[in-house]
């Protein structure tokens, strides 16, 4: 097979990055190691950017969910059995986010490819990328109990944290830089409608707790749990319980409970790759960088690497200018690194570590409270969960 750029993996980055290309009239294949039902199904972001949304509507990917997401100007923050909101458009000029699950920006963007972009192929296993310091890559890969290959101009490497790509980085072009969290998320989805209209985050002495949602009728709630947490271990009783603790406010709210549908286990971690660039192979998404769930970062940085790359993979075709691929992997970190600073800040913010002490909580609620008396602080926070700018 022959196409200009080669895509692995088709999660929310490799199928915007495709769906943005085929607009422009750049051919792509995106290769996806699992089966189309498992793509449209796996749990993962739900909270989109202001940038994310107005991106998904210019390519066309917007209408169902302008129809179904849940358009959302704060969140809430509690601690010390109390309650501050803060008003995103009141602190950023009239942004706000969308609550509308990853798993329907991908059955949207899939629907799309296979209707009118190039091939997608599922249970398309990329095996490697070769050949990415020359002027042809290739991507050998298993598809139907064969084996084939995929020459392109480019490879794209949208195959998330255990991907091929990111091997394919010679050991002593590769940086690594990460930290590991001594603590995960126990989360569930629940059939009882949310208790609260906006998301809410909580620091108690017993751990975060955080109360989201997929729908009007879909609730997802989620306890800082210890990161060998087997999500089993934990009865539905036991879950209701715990989030009671943390969640209850000294003013009477109610946290309302319902079936159980699903549980599940998060781990945190940071992780950043430098370069995202070698040779004629980029790396997107996952493959490149990891944040911790808090800050609602890992879907929205993916969109921001593809938007980037489109623009730069464009720029090329039309101008012939290498210019904007060159400064790919720098104008990528910039973001990058502020979305990991801002994931790091509300998660150690929020939980309790289990070596933590009485200064380390204390310091905790100083840093609540200084967001909570100070609009500097406060819309700093603001301006960074509703998204940095795409570059």
């Amino acid at each position: 097979m022959r196409t200009t750029v080669g895509i692995i993996g088709a999660g929310p980055a490799g199928l915007l990055l495709a769906r943005l290309l085929h607009r422009a009239g750049i051919d792509s294949v995106v290769l996806e190691s699992r089966d189309r039902a498992y793509v449209e199904q796996r749990q993962r972001a739900g909270i989109l950017e202001q940038g994310t949304v107005d991106v998904l509507r210019e390519a066309g990917a917007g209408e169902r969910m302008d129809r179904e997401g849940l358009r959302h100007d704060g969140i809430e923050l509690r601690f010390g059995r109390r309650r501050h909101r803060v008003d995103f458009p009141g602190l950023t000029g009239g942004r706000a986010v969308t609550v509308y699950a990853q798993t329907e920006v991908c059955k949207d963007l899939i629907a799309l490819q296979l209707a009118e972009g190039g091939p997608l192929l599922f249970e398309a296993e990329a095996l490697a990328v070769e050949g990415a310091e020359g002027d042809r890559p290739r991507v050998p890969f298993r598809h139907q109990g064969r084996e084939d290959v995929l020459e392109c101009d480019w490879v794209v490497g949208c195959d998330g944290f255990w991907g091929v790509a990111r091997n394919a980085f010679p050991a002593g072009v590769s940086r690594v830089f990460e930290r590991a969290y001594p603590y995960a998320w126990l989360g569930i989805l629940a059939d009882v409608a949310p208790s609260h209209d906006e998301l809410v985050y909580a620091r108690h002495d017993r751990g975060f707790a955080l109360l989201s949602m997929r729908s009007p009728s879909v609730s997802r709630l989620y306890l800082q749990v210890p990161a060998d947490t087997e999500a089993d271990r934990w009865s539905d009783e036991e879950i209701w319980a715990e989030l009671d603790r943390r969640l209850e406010t000294g003013d009477g709210w109610k946290l309302e409970r319902g079936p159980i549908t699903q549980k599940s286990v998060t781990p945190m971690r940071s992780f950043v790759h430098e370069p995202m660039r070698h040779g004629r192979l980029l790396l997107a998404g996952d493959a490149a960088h990891i944040v911790p769930p808090t800050g609602a970062k890992g879907l929205n940085l993916a969109v921001g690497d593809v938007v980037t790359l489109a623009r730069a993979l464009v720029h090329e075709r039309r101008s012939g200018s290498p210019e904007l691929l060159d400064a790919y992997s720098a104008t990528c970190l910039r973001r990058v690194w502020q979305a990991e600073r801002f994931s790091y800040d509300m998660t150690t913010m929020l939980h309790s570590a289990p070596d933590a002490t009485a200064f380390d909580a204390r310091l905790q609620l100083a840093r609540l409270e200084r967001v909570a008396s100070s609009r500097a602080a406060e819309t700093d926070l603001a301006e960074a969960y509703t998204g940095f700018p795409l570059e």
